[in-house]
């Protein structure tokens, strides 16, 4: 943060850059910028490398295979892959059944109303109020014909921790092949990412301190079975025909060391993010907060909150000399549209047009609170 900018309370739509990251970008950029491709020299070969130490790197966080893990650009295009990538297979097979949630990120729920346009069947589950869904309300969804079951890990906006462990426990016996959308939770939350029956996994380098740009699906294999996915894009053979195109060696090389640095170091900026979580809710307690998301369910860098008689607009305005929260998404928040997410827990209208989502980490250093709490009581 620059001396005189606000206190950057928005980690949850990105995070800052590790130091060590930042370096490491910098030197596949500016030294050793060889295509991973090239074959006939030093430059490609260092490349290469570079990008299965990566692999490797990302690999072990989530106690998968090297070769499972597929680069793209982002979680948004990890999961459209994951999910219309299957379509394929599924209409061949008579798979044409999709269980997920209300709850979602848009870059799922959009390629789901895509098939569901083209002929499959969807079921939505929602929330209660604590904002968590019912493991058992999906998993009595399933049929014979269910294709996926798509669940996040934790919410965007709530941040709100969903019942993926007993989700997967629940599809042991099934067929289904499952997807859990790990965007706030990579590097964060390491043991439930582990578990094996996770068949597809997406995260984003830039929500864990790595750069933005680059992303990964981890494809798991059953047994020596492959799921079968069909690729979005086409014209070389990178990523196992996954996804083709020159690979962004610098990024990946970056995104490598945040999962590693993740991995490593995850329970202490826990710690940190836990302890800046209770100063913020007892710097706040005067105005009577209204929190969004069961406490003792929520991400520990996350806050989801209205105060009584105040819009988020209004809020935001006046504190934005102080600190920078959003009121949502940052993917769909330019459209000042009412979250879905927050409508499908049944909060109030009241409560939905007021709710501001504060997200920090271990980096975050903490605002005037005082300050804070006194712009938000003024008129």
């Amino acid at each position: 943060m620059s001396v005189g900018h606000p206190v950057y309370l928005d980690c949850n739509a990105t995070t800052p850059l590790e130091p060590a990251v930042g370096e490491l970008i910098r030197h596949y950029f500016e030294e050793e910028y060889g295509n991973e491709g090239s074959r006939t020299h030093g430059y490609g070969g260092r490349a290469k490398k570079a990008v299965q130490k990566a692999r490797e790197q990302i690999a072990k966080l989530v106690d998968s295979k090297p070769e499972e893990v597929i680069f793209t650009s982002g979680a948004t295009e990890s999961n459209n892959l994951a999910i219309l990538g299957l379509a394929q297979w599924g209409r061949r097979h008579g798979k044409t059944h999709i269980i997920s949630t209300h709850l979602e990120h848009k870059a799922v729920l959009e390629p789901i109303d895509f098939l569901a346009k083209d002929g499959f069947e969807v079921d939505l589950v929602a929330p209660g109020k604590s904002g968590r869904v019912d493991a058992a309300k999906i998993l009595q969804l399933l049929r014979p014909t269910t294709l996926l079951v798509s669940l996040m890990h934790a919410n965007n906006e709530t941040g709100v921790i969903q019942p993926i462990e007993e989700v997967a426990k629940g599809l042991a016996h099934h067929s289904a092949y499952f997807h859990v959308d790990a965007a706030q939770t990579f590097g964060k939350l390491v043991e439930p990412l582990r578990n094996h029956r996770i068949d597809l996994l997406s995260a984003s380098g830039h929500k864990i301190f790595g750069p933005k740009g680059v992303g990964v699906l981890i494809v798991r294999h059953r047994g020596k079975q492959k799921v079968p996915l069909a690729p979005l894009v086409y014209g070389g053979g990178q990523e196992h025909g996954l996804r083709p195109g020159t690979l962004p060696v610098p990024l990946i090389a970056g995104f490598g060391l945040a999962a590693e640095m993740g991995g490593t170091g995850h329970e202490v900026r826990q710690v940190a993010c836990s302890s800046f979580r209770e100063r913020f809710l007892r710097a706040i307690e005067p105005l009577h907060p209204k929190i969004h998301g069961e406490e003792g369910q929520v991400l520990s860098h996350t806050v989801n909150v209205s105060f009584p008689g105040m819009s988020a607009e209004e809020g935001m305005v006046k504190i934005r000399d102080l600190v920078a929260v959003s009121n949502g998404s940052a993917c769909t928040s330019s459209s000042y549209q009412p979250s879905h997410v927050l409508k499908s827990m049944g909060l109030a209208k009241d409560e939905i047009i007021g709710a501001m989502r504060f997200s920090w980490c271990h980096l975050t250093p903490d605002p005037d609170w005082a300050a804070v709490v006194e712009k938000l009581r003024g008129k």
